[in-house]
Order: C-alpha cells, then sequence, then structure tokens
C-alpha cells in the first residue's frame, strides 16, 4: 500500500482526481524555497494554504457551485454535500495534519 501512494503522488500512477492532487502537491514543493526557515509550522500551514488559493486563482480550480442546503455530514475536518445523485463534495481543512503537502502525500 505504502507503495502505491508514492507511485501515486509522484505521478507514476493514477487514481481518479489524481492529476489534480499531484499537481497541486507538485506545486507546492517547487514554490518552497531551498533552505528557507519558517518560524513554526503554523506558518508553513498558512503559506501552503496560501500557495493553494494562488494556484487555484491562476488555473479557475476553485469549486463554486456547492448548494449549502446539500448538506449531508461533517466530521472533525470535513463538510460533506451532495452533488447529485452519485457525487458528492467533500471540504476538508486538515485540521489534523502540520501542513497541506503531508495531508495531500498521506491520502492520495
Amino acid at each position: 500500500m505504502k507503495h502505491e501512494l508514492q507511485n501515486i503522488i509522484s505521478g507514476k500512477s493514477q487514481v481518479r482526481h489524481g492529476d489534480s492532487i499531484q499537481t497541486i502537491s507538485r506545486y507546492l514543493r517547487k514554490s518552497k524555497s531551498p533552505g528557507g526557515t519558517f518560524e513554526s509550522v503554523k506558518q508553513i500551514k498558512s503559506e501552503e494554504t496560501a500557495l493553494i488559493k494562488q494556484f487555484c486563482d491562476r488555473n479557475s480550480f476553485w469549486i463554486t457551485e456547492i448548494n449549502i442546503n446539500a448538506f449531508i455530514s461533517s466530521g472533525a475536518e470535513q463538510k460533506v454535500y451532495l452533488q447529485n445523485r452519485h457525487k458528492v463534495i467533500k471540504l476538508n481543512d486538515s485540521v489534523y495534519y502540520e501542513s497541506w503537502d503531508d495531508y495531500f502525500n498521506i491520502y492520495y
């Protein structure tokens, strides 16, 4: 399983929506300055959040059609909305991860 996840992250294997996840993950890694230091984990995550927002703005990557009346459930770090009969949208704030890069690497 660990090797399968590494293959997905590195781009050697594909998953549904994997291209988007891999692209954003690569964008985060390339955008970090080599040898740069951060004052805290909180600063790292806020920096990554700004980079993800920048990527989504530049690439029109925002999901703008979430029907808040189609709310299904929520957990500690996500809210789930019904998109149609066969799809849901899951919004995640990665509260349990030190960085967005950690989140992408663990789940995808």
